[in-house]
């Protein structure tokens, strides 16, 4: 079955981490940039952070820019999202998304980009 599957969301207070995971089951990330995207009850979802295929190129939403670091484990097939500093406004269910291979031009910041997704952590940051 092919999925990717995060983990790693929950409650947490402002100012708090947390860490997600992306695991990948039936596909491979290695050749693919891999990205981190979010939505917010009654919000459009957002691009957060994309890796290059490699891991040697990151790419940040401003909103999370400093306080916010992807990751990737090739070897491993998974992807994280360290999030520091944590804000209410960070509140949102978070998916990781597969993109381009190494031929296709990144950053790639829209979501039609990408071609696998998965089910969603919920991430709620309190005040």
């Amino acid at each position: 079955q092919v999925q990717l599957v995060e983990s790693g969301g929950g409650l947490v207070q402002a100012g708090g981490s947390l860490r997600l995971s992306c695991a990948a089951s039936g596909l491979t990330l290695r050749s693919y940039a891999m990205g981190w995207f979010r939505q917010a009850p009654g919000k459009e979802r957002e691009f957060v952070a994309t890796i290059n295929w490699s891991g040697g190129s990151t790419h940040y939403a401003d909103s999370v820019k400093g306080r916010f670091t992807i990751s990737r484990d090739n070897a491993k097939n998974m992807v994280y999202l360290q999030m520091n500093s944590l804000k209410p406004e960070d509140t949102a269910v978070y998916y990781c998304a597969r993109g381009g291979g190494p031929k296709v031009v990144w950053p790639q910041l829209a979501g039609a980009e990408y071609d696998y997704w998965g089910q969603g952590t919920q991430v709620t940051v309190s005040s």
